[in-house]
């Protein structure tokens, strides 16, 4: 199991610097000159997210994912977690989405885009990092069944019409 924490960690800090890194080469974009300097702005740009940043965000998840399982982790600050790195997937989405048309004739990437992007990354990533260590007390908000596995099967029972 500490391999997979390993891979879990390394996984998680290649994806939270890349998260937190990506804007400030967008703002670079409306520096560089149209031509070669674009051409390969937006190349590194592309290979970082593609062949870095989303591989590691995926070995992060699923390593996550694994480490669930094997831990057993049915605590309400967990719950909290998983809410975060919810945000940080949204975050992710966001950037991909911004590379796609940021690099198009005549685009530019405004510095209070900048500055919220940097800074709603880093505060994501220093959130789960404290959840994480301090692992606090958190009121249960959820249905007692929900803290066992295979509780949403009990749940939905009663409202599945394809149950026996």
């Amino acid at each position: 199991m500490i391999w997979l924490k390993l891979v879990h960690l390394a996984a998680i800090a290649i994806w939270s610097a890349g998260l937190i890194s990506l804007p400030g080469l967008y703002i670079r974009r409306s520096h560089v000159p149209e031509g070669e300097e674009l051409h390969r702005l937006q190349a590194l740009v592309r290979h970082l997210y593609t062949h870095i940043i989303s591989p590691a965000a995926f070995v992060a998840v699923g390593s996550g994912t694994a480490l669930v399982f094997l831990r057993e982790a049915w605590v309400p600050w967990f719950s909290l977690k998983l809410g975060l790195v919810g945000v940080m997937v949204v975050i992710h989405i966001l950037t991909g989405l911004v590379i796609i048309g940021l690099f198009e004739r005549g685009r530019s990437y405004p510095a209070w885009r900048f500055v919220s992007a940097t800074a709603a990354s880093v505060l994501v990533v220093t959130l789960i990092l404290v959840v994480v260590l301090v692992k606090p007390e958190l009121p249960d908000l959820l249905p007692a069944a929900m803290s066992e596995p295979g509780a949403l099967r009990l749940l939905l029972d009663a409202i599945n019409p394809f149950r026996k």
